[in-house]
């Protein structure tokens, strides 16, 4: 079978695993940073097996949050709090 290629790229990362625990809910992540996403960071949340590509202008956005990691809203504002420190 032939395959064609849309991009095959290896780029180096910046990778941090972080677990917090919040209000009601633990958050397991594994936030990569790499110059692919127009400096957006890629954040993975372990325990749900659910990402979301992230900058700070998908923080302001109403709902990104509760609907990329599937939580509640206190979930996803704790989760944002956190994010902010991250992304800006």
């Amino acid at each position: 079978m032939e395959r064609f290629f849309l991009y095959d790229d290896t780029v180096d990362t910046k990778t941090r695993f972080v677990s917090f625990v919040g209000k009601n809910e633990r958050f397991d992540l594994a936030i990569v940073q790499t110059d692919r996403f127009y400096g957006k960071v890629l954040v993975l949340d372990l325990q749900s097996n659910r990402f979301a590509i992230i900058g700070s202008d998908d923080l302001q956005e109403p709902g990104y949050i509760e609907h990329a990691y599937n939580i509640n809203e206190e979930e996803a504002n704790e989760l944002r709090n956190f994010l902010h420190e991250i992304v800006g």
